[in-house]
């Protein structure tokens, strides 16, 4: 008995040594590395972490990045990116341990890094042990995880208020709750600086080849300030920045029965109010038009989500609705019964994918427009790998906005 107390013992002093050393060397690989910015927020995180790693690059600064989103992403400072190796293909916020000693070998200028906890306490973790940023990003406050960080959305910012830096800076672009962030920032020491979307021009925005908001250039642009890059080289860097796997495009194509189409993927946007703004700017810039359709996938997972896209559809105003996935009853059950006579139900997650789109194709007129919005996965991932393999109308494109919101489906879970 004494012997393995006494090997228990040994074994928990090993274990004890063991992780002080791993901290003290994470700790150094932290202080190789002067700025530090960590990104945090529901939506676009993963648009912002590229912007401001490009608008630094541009000004010379030696950067490395790291993405969470559609597909994480580890960015060189020559902006060279590769994925981010997960062992079972598990996310866990410990891989930031391994991000920074990876950036640290490049002695950079700055680590511009996205935030990838949800739960309240592992995000004060994540800014307190793991990264301990200079300069915190918190883009904006949606609905969205209200499991783990509301049950209200002023609760939601609370929670991502326990990534500011104690100390130091945060910039966010959310005016709404502006308040609530102020207080928050002051309970930390914590110097909070609002980024203006609308100090971003159209002109400005007209210089990027793919689909953001001016809320992410601004935090970018406000970001690359406090690092003294100035703003026309600032904006050159974010506009020579590749875009995240999951940016918003239109796809033109041409349907079986010969019409034309637009098609836009909104899964990505994931929550009700980044799902209209998407949807709205698309319509204002004439990326896509009426008469326009909605397909709603629905995932059994996401039942409250897939209850919330049927709510908007009268804000939405399409011609028909489509529901897939599973259980479609959960967003037939939110959209008005006023609407009833609009919506086709093509079935479940069990429905042949390829008869599920002939149907879809076969009920749209002869030119007109698709939005995907709800959740990707499922049969959401199988609509688009069939409406991947029709023939372009023309050229497809991606479209450049005057507004958007580059969407994080990295939480889409997403």
């Amino acid at each position: 008995m004494l012997f393995l107390f006494s090997v228990y013992l040994i074994g928990s002093v090993g274990l004890l040594i063991a992780g002080i050393v791993e901290q003290r060397r994470h700790y150094a690989n932290l202080h190789a590395i002067p700025q530090r910015v960590l990104v945090n927020g529901i939506r676009g995180k993963s648009s912002i972490t590229r912007l401001c790693a490009g608008a630094l690059r541009g000004g010379g600064l030696t950067t490395v990045a790291k993405t969470t989103g559609t597909a994480a992403r580890f960015i060189h400072p020559d902006a060279t990116e590769e994925p981010v190796y997960r062992k079972f293909g598990i996310a866990n916020v410990v891989e930031q341990i391994g991000i920074v000693r990876r950036a640290a070998v490049y002695r950079p200028d700055a680590l511009v890094i996205e935030c990838m906890a949800v739960m309240p306490a592992l995000q004060e973790v994540n800014q307190t042990k793991l990264i301990r940023s200079t300069i915190g990003v918190l883009c904006n406050v949606r609905e969205d995880h209200l499991a783990e960080m509301g049950p209200t959305l002023d609760d939601v910012a609370r929670s991502l208020c326990r990534s500011m830096p104690v100390g130091g800076i945060c910039v966010t672009a959310e005016k709404e709750r502006f308040g609530i962030l102020q207080k928050e920032a002051a309970a930390r020491n914590c110097e909070l600086i609002y980024a203006d979307p609308e100090t971003v021009t159209d002109e400005e925005l007209r210089g990027f080849s793919w689909f953001t908001f001016k809320e992410n250039v601004a935090i970018a642009l406000a970001v690359a300030e406090l690092l003294g890059v100035d703003r026309k080289t600032a904006l050159q860097g974010m506009y020579d920045a590749p875009p995240d796997p999951g940016v918003l495009s239109v796809e033109k194509y041409r349907t079986p029965q010969g019409g034309r189409l637009r098609f836009a993927n909104v899964f990505a946007a994931n929550d009700p109010e980044s799902t209209l703004m998407n949807v709205n700017q698309l319509l204002g810039l004439g990326a896509i038009h009426r008469p326009l359709n909605v397909v709603i996938n629905c995932r059994p997972d996401r039942v409250e989500r897939n209850g919330q896209m049927g709510q908007i559809v009268p804000d939405l105003a399409p011609d028909t609705v489509f529901l897939i996935g599973h259980p479609t009853k959960s967003a037939r059950d939110g959209i008005p019964s006023d609407w009833a006579g609009r919506v086709i139900d093509l079935g479940g997650d069990d429905r042949d994918a390829d008869a599920l789109t002939a149907d879809l194709l076969a009920a749209l007129g002869p030119d007109s427009s698709l939005v995907a919005v709800g959740n990707i996965h499922g049969q959401g991932e199988h609509l688009l790998k069939r409406l991947a393999q029709l023939p372009p109308a023309d050229a497809a494109t991606v479209i450049p906005a005057q507004r958007t919101r580059s969407t994080d489906p990295g939480d889409n879970d997403q």
